[in-house]
């Protein structure tokens, strides 16, 4: 592996190590741990610019492991042009934010899940970017969603609707890119992101092309807020400023812009693409120019501009010739260092004026004159005025609306309309200094905020005004970014004088019209009052709440106190599919083994007693002890066929079953009401006995009635010699299906996070409610301590032993669990270090470290590799993080059901 190489693998592997030590950071240096992390990202990114080096030179840099070899898809990783533009923006403006943050955030607060969101989110945004998978891609596209939604959540329960909204709109997005990515595959019949734009003509001429670029353009529009999915940007500035600065400003909502540029590749030009791209972004720019102006909130004002700006990027890209695509690219870049700029002095201004209303704000220049400066440099790069770097990227902008030739006509109306939405952008810009820092000065107590707080907003505000007249440096980075998105193109010098132009004519009367709005407030606002607003909260929520509704009336049914309405739907259907499945197969043939011997016959008539005895039973104890009654006989049926894994694992879950119920079931020792002795119940008894035959009919139709299928008989060959394990169960389990027992292990970390925030805790001492008056509850605790060793040690064996005879992972967690259990019982408590969070945490760790050690060998993800003399397995490995996953989620069930009021889970 070459040294680019290394470090394209290196520095998101460095990203993720860094995301996961953040927490002993904070804990360490509080909020000082934002300029270690600030530094962190400096460093990588410095590592980064010099493996781009070849990229620069038309030379991308690729690894790639093989991931799912039967699908195609790979770990790959690429760095070229377009992917180094936003990686530096990712770091650099990431750098600026977290050292901006070691400042704005308080002394004495606990920041630890801020920064850990902020770096994490960081790494998936360094993913998305080089990702030189499709399917690698999606995942990433999807971190992003989650980490921003969580990032808006950090601010408290009023950042709960926004939050929502946020995911729902971007994961509309996300399920577009997954089906894109889908028939995407199937067009260019690869993953490989690199041979899919190769494989430009044969995805253009595939039926399926036309539905990708609708799909591409969905997925793209919801991330980067555009109309109509504007709304839930403005909602989600209730995020603390770091985290508008670093998602809202400069990195998520870039994340659709990015697709777009990549995609360019195969669909720029195409009428079809140009014209979506075109209307949605310029109606987007100066719808939200227009909101952004009649804002007096100035994080709102910004949320309104981002999405105004963002408009006019879309559009660029749409109009897809090479000037406009350059401009895209420059202006992008250009909007991350003003924007975020801007955000943090916002950011400064409320935390040392108490407000962000332009309407309370006046004169602050004399009082801070720093922070004034550096706004109207911020600003005025915004509005577009030279020589911020600002004026260079708007300027390319109207060069290539000038140019649009979607329709005859088009680069005239194209060119109009960028120029009225850029007007409104001078507007509000200059507004946002003239508002807040002119005028009489109403608070006089204030005083400039110290350096530190002021250094990363001025550092972003110098670069801008740097880069305006040496925006040639820029040109090696801009140019191979632009050939990126479009391979085929020779891409314009950027330089900061045109000459007299058609661009200069339009940034002329752009400025001459935004000063006129600009002197003309008072008016301005009026007819501004008088428009409606650029709306959409509404609209979703009341969606979202007729969907909660809809939801509801299905489910009415199923919230009955009388089991019989729960249960009428799912008995019919099984019995229905029961008949259908007798009718539809031939003659019933001999069962393998189900009927066979007095033994089996002795087991159907106590499981048929167990059943009766269950179904009159009046006391919920008894209900529930018929019913792990019945657990435990079908546990014997299983002995009796052969499937002692399948035992040993219902044995054991029975028995938890019953501890959780001791736990549950604290309230009255009977049911509040006995079922009718009318049609009722015999309506019940009918449907009871029509299902039964149902079922007894579909097992006796569809069992013993053919050989083992091909899988079996693959695994019953090769398990033991492929993987040295006679256990088939569990090597089926760890060494050939890990990939859903992963999925399936995913599962168990959902169900232990929702019943932690259901139950969630809070002071207080365990309570065992009337087990402990129980007569035997001074048994209990000698009980515990004698069997808690005996237990554990059969844990340990049971788990060794896994891989060739009954016994593995989950069986031996819930012998573990058992134990858990009965501590729970014996009101003694747990070890410290038995806590179901970290269990969990450490288990996806383990299954994870187990694939990724394959992926590391060269291997698919998961493949079991064997260290030198056959042992340990990595399969080892795998199954040790599927016990230490279930035995977390069963300390979490204890712990909750059990009555310990505790915040940590």
């Amino acid at each position: 592996m070459t040294l680019p190489e290394a470090t394209l693998v290196g520095v998101p592997a460095a990203m993720g190590v860094l995301a996961a030590a953040t927490p002993w950071l904070v804990r360490r240096l509080r909020r000082d741990a934002g300029y270690v992390l600030a530094a962190a990202f400096v460093t990588l990114a410095v590592a980064l610019g010099l493996a781009a080096r070849a990229p620069l030179a038309d030379e991308p840099v690729t690894v790639s492991w093989r991931w799912m070899p039967s699908l195609g898809v790979s770990l790959a990783l690429r760095l070229d042009g377009l992917a180094w533009l936003f990686c530096l923006l990712v770091l650099a403006v990431g750098a600026l934010v977290l050292s901006y943050s070691a400042r704005y955030l308080s002394e004495d607060g606990r920041h630890g899940r801020v920064y850990t969101l902020l770096t994490a989110f960081g790494t998936a945004m360094l993913g998305l970017v080089l990702a030189g998978d499709l399917v690698l891609l999606f995942v990433f596209w999807e971190l992003t969603t989650i980490l921003s939604f969580l990032l808006i959540g950090t601010t408290g329960p009023q950042a709960a609707r926004p939050a929502v909204r946020a995911l729902l709109v971007t994961a509309l997005g996300g399920l577009a890119l997954l089906v894109a990515v889908v028939l995407l595959t199937i067009a260019a019949g690869t993953t490989d992101v690199a041979a899919v734009l190769d494989a430009r003509e044969e995805v253009l001429a595939s039926p399926l092309g036309p539905a990708v670029a609708a799909l591409l353009i969905l997925s793209a529009v919801t991330k980067s807020a555009q109309f109509p999915f504007h709304f839930w940007l403005p909602g989600a500035m209730v995020a603390i400023t770091p985290v508008s600065a670093y998602l809202h400003a400069a990195t998520m909502v870039k994340a659709g812009v990015y697709l777009l540029l990549r995609f360019s590749a195969v669909y720029a030009g195409q009428p079809g693409w140009s014209l979506a791209l075109l209307s949605v972004g310029l109606v987007t720019a100066v719808l939200g120019a227009l909101q952004a102006l009649r804002e007096y909130d100035l994080k709102a004002l910004l949320a309104y501009s981002t999405v105004s700006q963002l408009g006019l990027l879309v559009a660029a890209i749409g109009v897809g010739t090479t000037a406009a695509l350059a401009a895209a690219v420059l202006h992008t870049f250009a909007h991350a260092l003003f924007k975020a700029t801007l955000f943090m002095l916002v950011g400064v201004i409320d935390q040392e004026a108490g407000s962000r209303d332009i309407r309370t704000l006046s004169g602050l220049r004399r009082v801070m004159p720093v922070t004034a400066t550096l706004t109207g440099l911020a600003g005025l790069s915004l509005a577009g005025v030279p020589p911020l770097i600002g004026f260079v990227s708007k300027e390319s902008l109207f060069q290539g609306f000038a140019g649009a030739g979607v329709f005859p006509g088009a680069g005239l109306v194209a060119g109009a309309l960028a120029v009225a939405a850029s007007a409104l952008t001078f507007a509000y810009g200059t507004r946002i200094f003239f508002g807040v820092f002119t005028g009489p000065t109403v608070q006089l107590r204030l005083y400039e905020p110290a350096w530190p707080f002021l250094a990363p907003a001025a550092v972003a505000a110098a670069a801008g005004l740097l880069l305006g007249p040496a925006v040639s440096l820029l040109h090696p980075l801009m140019r191979r970014a632009v050939l990126d998105a479009e391979p085929w193109g020779t891409p314009p010098s950027f330089v900061f004088w045109h000459g007299l132009s058609p661009e200069l004519a339009m940034s002329a009367v752009t400025m001459a019209l935004g000063v006129s709005l600009l002197l003309a407030r008072g008016r301005t606002d009026v007819a501004l009052r008088r428009l409606p607003r650029l709306g959409g909260t509404v609209t979703f929520d009341r969606t979202y709440r007729g969907l909660l509704d809809l939801g509801g009336f299905v489910g009415r049914l199923d919230l009955r106190a009388a089991p019989g309405p729960y249960l009428v739907r799912p008995v019919l259907g099984l019995a229905a599919l029961g008949g259908a499945a007798f009718a539809l197969t031939d003659a019933p043939g001999a069962v393998s083994g189900a009927g066979d011997g007095p033994a089996r016959w002795v087991v159907l008539l106590l499981l048929a007693a167990a059943v009766a005895g269950l179904a009159a039973a009046r006391s919920p104890v008894a209900a529930v002890g018929l019913l792990g009654t019945t657990g435990l006989i079908v546990t014997v049926w299983f002995l009796l066929s052969g499937a002692p894994d399948v035992a040993l694992t219902l044995l054991l879950v029975e028995v938890l079953i019953a501890v959780v119920a001791a736990f549950v079931l604290r309230g009255p020792a009977s049911y509040p009401g006995r079922p009718g002795r009318g049609g009722g119940a015999l309506g019940a008894l009918a449907v009871a006995v029509a299902a039964g035959c149902a079922a007894t009919g579909a097992v006796l139709a569809l069992t013993g009635r053919r050989a083992p299928s091909a899988a079996g008989e693959y695994f019953l060959r090769n398990a033991e010699p492929q993987t040295g394990g006679s256990n088939v169960v569990n090597t089926i389990l760890v060494d050939y299906r890990g990939l859903d027992t992963l999925g399936e292990s995913a599962v168990l970390v959902a169900a232990a996070l929702g019943l932690a925030l259901l139950l969630p805790g809070g002071p207080g001492a365990p309570a065992r409610g009337r087990l402990a008056e129980a007569p035997y509850a001074e048994v209990l605790p000698p009980a515990y301590r004698l069997l808690a060793p005996a237990v554990a040690v059969l844990s340990g064996y049971l788990f060794l032993r896994g891989h060739n005879e009954p016994g593995g992972g989950f069986i031996a967690a819930l012998t573990a669990g058992a134990a858990v259990a009965l501590a729970q019982l014996a009101g003694t408590p747990l070890p410290r270090w038995l806590r179901g969070g970290p269990l969990l945490a450490a288990g996806l760790l383990l299954a994870l470290a187990a694939g990724l050690a394959a992926t590391l060998a060269g291997r698919p993800f998961l493949t079991p590799l064997t260290a030198p003399g056959g042992w340990p397995r990595t399969a080892l490995l795998f199954d040790a993080g599927v016990y230490a996953l279930v035995l977390g989620l069963t300390v979490v069930v204890v712990r909750r059901l059990g009555g310990v009021r505790s915040a940590s889970w």
